[in-house]
């Protein structure tokens, strides 16, 4: 469902618009007690079976939006339980950061292959013949699969002349690349937070909207209506994602109408780690290390330190762009204030970290800044342009797209040490980055720049974007060929790091 405008793309935009309203005009928390009725007026259920579920499910999408724990549903507290805590001008956010809302969870059935409508109930029947258990059985209707004996095997499927026989499994489980969606006793979907690696892929797959991410929205407004400081480092993937008529420059300018003191460009700490990592590249591979796998992305990390801990410290150790460029913004400016604004919910537990605390104060994703323009009232399309940003080379805004980061680190590498040959494999997806890291790890990557991303087409395609993977691709594309810069080497911003 990424990239399509559907009824849960609304509900989670009202959702955060209406936190949003809510922080900058200071509202009471009763008006927080309210706000599903706002959402969703009358009396008539839309998308349920009652209009008191639809209620009850956005009171927890609320909640999450404040950066509240979803309530246990056995036991009865209010809406706005424990909104002292998080009406505060600072972060808040703990995880679980990815949760199920147990009650919006349709239960639906887990991997199994199912005869449909197609099947003709052939002489034939190559399904009963190619099955290895013999759990595919001739019925009145159709064929008939005996889920006790199928070991999924696909051959009943494959042999099919009709393509009656389909597999089906739950699309978030199907979209998680760490097997982390597991269920619980009603067999309602339940994350293991163990194995999550919140790269947020379950949170868009889910056509019933039953899992969502905690936010930090309210507490960053906070900080703007208390007088702080707050400047924006934003991912390049932003361009276009609020509209054809929206230039960054036009952006630039909606953020400072915000009330963000300055913008700055997340590219630039991707120059700065591109410099490093080629160099940390020539030094060690493969004399002292067997390959070196890029930091950008902090779900891919998480899923070496999590699934592969022997391999994880062949991961680069160097700061992401979003660190990198948030200590050039405080060495600069000491009491500033830091959001990082992209594509990824992953980078709010990358913010918890001690090392990352003292840089990055918040991070919200595409969707949520949306979310405050719209409770500003602020037209994008209207605006005039605000300042150009310059901050970064072309190299480090195509960061953003599959395959910029390797080809950043080759670029650097080509400069500097021309003789040196550079071997590169990429993955866009945790299972993809599952399956290189095994490959790594049998000594098949050996001499390699590994490139992992735990989103389909890259940062791209991340779940706080708000435009199709394919015309984000091609927007990121054109905003870094504008770049006065080629590579980092050519970055005077950079090269003063």
């Amino acid at each position: 469902m990424k990239g399509i405008y559907t009824t849960i793309t609304k509900i989670r935009r009202q959702v955060f618009a209406e936190v949003a309203r809510l922080a900058f005009e200071n509202g009471e928390h009763t008006q927080f007690e309210d706000a599903p009725y706002r959402i969703l007026p009358g009396e008539v259920a839309q998308y349920r079976d009652s209009i008191f579920k639809e209620r009850a499910i956005v009171g927890e999408r609320l909640r999450l939006a404040m950066g509240l724990p979803v309530r246990k549903v056995d036991k009865h507290s209010r809406l706005s339980s424990g909104i002292e805590k998080v009406d505060v001008d600072y972060r808040i956010l703990e995880a679980p950061l990815v949760n199920v809302i147990p009650f919006a969870c349709e239960a639906c059935p887990t991997d199994a292959f199912y005869v449909t409508d197609n099947c003709r109930k052939c002489l034939a029947h190559p399904c009963t013949f190619v099955c290895p258990v013999n759990a595919v059985s001739i019925g009145k209707n159709r064929a008939i699969i005996d889920q006790g004996k199928c070991i999924k095997c696909g051959k009943c499927r494959d042999a099919c002349p009709y393509n009656a026989i389909v597999r089906y499994d739950r699309p978030c489980a199907a979209a998680c690349g760490v097997n982390a969606i597991e269920s619980d006793y009603l067999g309602r979907a339940e994350i293991n937070q163990e194995k999550c690696v919140s790269c947020g892929m379950c949170i868009v797959s889910c056509p019933f909207g039953a899992i969502a991410d905690k936010s930090e929205i309210y507490q960053l407004i906070k900080a703007m209506n208390n007088g702080a400081q707050v400047v924006a480092e934003i991912a390049p993937s932003f361009v276009g994602q609020f509209g054809p008529l929206a230039t960054p420059a036009k952006v630039v300018e909606g953020l400072k109408r915000l009330g963000f003191s300055d913008v700055v460009e997340v590219s630039l700490g991707a120059d700065i780690a591109s410099i490093h990592e080629a160099k940390v590249f020539v030094e060690n591979v493969p004399e002292k290390q067997p390959y070196l796998g890029t930091s950008c992305c902090p779900s891919w990390a998480m899923t070496a330190q999590k699934f592969f801990p022997e391999q994880y410290k062949y991961i680069s150790s160097s700061h992401t762009p979003m660190v990198a460029t948030a200590k050039q913004i405080k060495a600069k400016n000491p009491d500033a204030k830091v959001v990082f604004i992209g594509p990824c919910i992953a980078k709010k537990i990358e913010a918890l970290d001690e090392e990352v605390r003292p840089y990055i104060d918040f991070v919200i994703t595409f969707e949520e800044l949306i979310a405050m323009f719209v409770a500003k009232d602020i037209d994008l399309s209207m605006l005039e342009d605000g300042e150009e940003l310059n901050d970064s080379s072309t190299r480090g805004r195509s960061y953003a797209n599959c395959g910029g980061v390797a080809e950043a680190i080759a670029s650097n590498i080509r400069k500097l040490y021309p003789e040196r040959e550079v071997l590169i494999d990429r993955a866009d997806s945790l299972s993809d980055c599952r399956k290189m890291l095994t490959m790594a790890k049998a000594g098949k990557r050996d001499g390699y720049l590994l490139e992992g991303m735990a989103c389909p087409g890259g940062c791209v395609g991340g779940p706080g974007t708000l435009l199709p993977t394919r015309q984000a691709t091609v927007k990121v594309q054109e905003f870094a060929k504008k770049s006065p810069y080629e590579t980092a080497l050519d970055n005077p911003k950079a090269a003063e790091e």
